[in-house]
């Protein structure tokens, strides 16, 4: 197989759609706290407890789409953390994200451990199946590429369409807005800057947490600590890159997604050079992607500033 062979390959793309799927729902829920003004570094963290227990609920007795629940449900809870040290405390945005991603890690690899605690090899679960569309699944080509994938696949990019148009088509969305460049403005105009900064923050770690379940419940079969990856920190990088546009971010995780396929597919064509070259492949397209789009990227003017009520 040579590169040409490898662009048209329908399961490079199939492995795209796959790949992109935690990184939609981590940059998602990234893109929705920084639009109210609040960093959210706990995203690592988040993502491997919300792997933990999705993977944990199912192994547990409960079925697949309760384990994307309970995922949801712990990443609102790390994210009422995070966001009540933040806001109304007005701690460092930072150091409070860091600590809730080495507390998040360690703790899901605490409570797995309890739950397993001879296993030599992680237990398997029955993960989500491709969906079979009559019609669509059997095209040539866009079949396997486009619709052969998992039900948490098609709900990540229903989810950024759907954002984009909360964002910037509804009175939710335009207060989040406000409250991410200006929130003395918004509060002047009936908004509490407060609740709605507690309130983005839950939800995107709840996508957070869900981007996490999607690697147990989906992509494999099985938990272990260091799944994630960096995932987390792509996706904060990502959010940058997609200039804090839900529609974009959708594009930039395809994007991702493509250089790390693309890597692994490359290795068997060029066998003569190290396999940690391609392992960097993806990591700096984006990097040089990054910095390109950086230089356009409109910050929200009130990211990482604590708002106190009464002070300007």
């Amino acid at each position: 197989m040579d590169v040409i062979e490898i662009f048209a390959s329908a399961g490079l793309w199939g492995a795209v759609l796959r790949i992109a799927t935690p990184l939609i729902f981590g940059t998602l829920g990234a893109l929705l706290c920084e639009r109210s003004g609040v960093l959210n570094l706990g995203i690592e963290g988040i993502m491997t407890f919300g792997a933990m227990i999705g993977w944990l609920t199912v192994y547990s007795g409960g079925d697949l789409w309760t384990g994307i629940m309970a995922a949801a449900f712990f990443g609102a809870l790390f994210g009422l953390l995070h966001a009540v040290l933040t806001v109304p405390l007005g701690l460092s945005q930072h150091v409070t994200g860091l600590g809730i991603t080495l507390f998040a890690s360690s703790l899901s690899y605490y409570i797995f451990r309890l739950s397993v605690p001879l296993a030599s090899s992680p237990p398997t679960i029955t993960p989500f199946q491709p969906i079979f569309i009559p019609g669509l699944s059997d095209l040539p080509f866009f079949g396997p590429a486009l619709f052969s994938q998992t039900a948490p696949t098609y709900l990540g990019i229903a989810l950024a369409l759907g954002l984009a148009y909360v964002i910037f088509r509804t009175p939710l969305g335009l207060a989040i807005r406000m409250t991410g460049e200006n929130p003395h403005g918004a509060e002047a105009q009936g908004v509490n800057p407060i609740a709605v900064r507690i309130g983005a923050v839950m939800a995107g770690s709840a996508l957070m947490g869900v981007g996490g379940a999607f690697l147990t419940l989906s992509a494999f079969n099985s938990f272990f600590p260091t799944m994630v990856q960096g995932r987390g920190w792509v996706c904060i990088a990502l959010v940058v890159f997609a200039s804090w546009r839900p529609g974009r971010a959708l594009l930039g995780a395809l994007l991702f997604a493509f250089f790390d396929a693309f890597q692994l597919r490359l290795q068997n064509v060029i066998g003569a050079i190290p396999y940690q070259i391609f392992l960097m492949f993806p990591y700096l397209l984006s990097i040089a992607a990054l910095v390109v789009m950086a230089r356009r990227a409109r910050v929200p003017q009130a990211l990482m500033q604590p708002y106190r009520r009464g002070e300007r």
